[in-house]
């Protein structure tokens, strides 16, 4: 649900994908008149009550819910009570659903609105996770992670094939030798000559992560050995091939569940190096 009051954020491009705009919007009684978009509307509730008509009825999204609008679909939007509502959103485009998919029908999920967890999952690594995000990997993994959650919500078995694990092991290897200088979905399908969503499943299936979450963990061991050597946090950051410090931050938290301040302190780490 898009206005002019909005504040707007186009991500940066991701290989041969174009950008895609991203929403922050707080409204307070006032109301979207009915519209469209070409785009997959993929949004998270975060206050209020979000009240919309859709496909002939009422909805209501609430926090802890999914909005998923397919494209093309008219709907409006409006606050369920004076209180008003905040959400955030990505406009995805159904192309780059259709690059992950490998040409199957675009999914789609009834009602509008779900509380599947998996799917919200995935809508908040795309929605919430990958805002500002600079690293274009980070936009390929939550893409991945949506399209399949989206088709798993719209009835839709996943394909069943055997995984390439020469390719997998390939770009592995090539994972690790690129820490810090990082790499894409788009040069690990070089690498391995295998089409990169398919190099995506097999790596899930294999090795039980994907390949950028695996390349994010190798940078976090790095960046603890860092530490461990008397490292500042910023050194640390930017000699493990951290965009910034900020997002060295988040990342560690995701991986160990402790800031790299308070692993520093704990007694974890103390026991590691004695």
């Amino acid at each position: 649900m898009n206005s002019a009051a909005h504040s707007s954020n186009p991500s940066h491009s991701v290989g041969s994908f174009e950008r895609i705009e991203r929403v922050a919007h707080r409204l307070v009684g006032a109301a979207f008149s009915p519209h469209r978009h070409d785009t997959y509307t993929v949004a998270l509730t975060l206050a209020g009550v979000q009240a919309f008509n859709y496909r002939g009825a009422m909805r209501h999204s609430l926090p802890g819910q999914v909005l998923i609008l397919h494209p093309d679909e008219v709907h409006d939007g409006h606050c369920n009570d004076e209180a008003g509502f905040t959400y955030q959103a990505a406009y995805v485009p159904p192309t780059h659903v259709q690059a992950v998919l490998g040409g199957t029908e675009l999914p789609f999920v009834v009602n509008g609105v779900s509380t599947n967890p998996a799917l919200i999952a995935a809508a908040f690594h795309m929605v919430i996770d990958c805002a500002g995000a600079e690293d274009p990997g980070a936009y390929e993994d939550a893409l991945y992670d949506l399209a399949h959650a989206m088709n798993s919500a719209a009835g839709r078995a996943a394909t069943v094939r055997v995984a390439n694990r020469t390719a997998v092991m390939r770009a592995r290897e090539f994972l690790e030798a690129a820490v810090v200088s990082g790499a894409r979905l788009d040069e690990l399908e070089q690498v391995t000559g295998c089409n990169r969503w398919q190099l995506s499943r097999d790596f899930r299936a294999l090795l039980g992560t994907s390949p950028y979450r695996y390349l994010q963990h190798r940078r976090v061991d790095f960046a603890k050995r860092l530490l461990r050597d008397g490292a500042t946090l910023a050194e640390a950051a930017h000699g493990a091939g951290f965009a910034d410090q900020s997002h060295f931050g988040r990342t560690f938290r995701k991986a160990v569940g402790l800031t790299p301040k308070q692993w520093l302190r704990s007694d974890l780490f103390r026991t590691i190096i004695l």
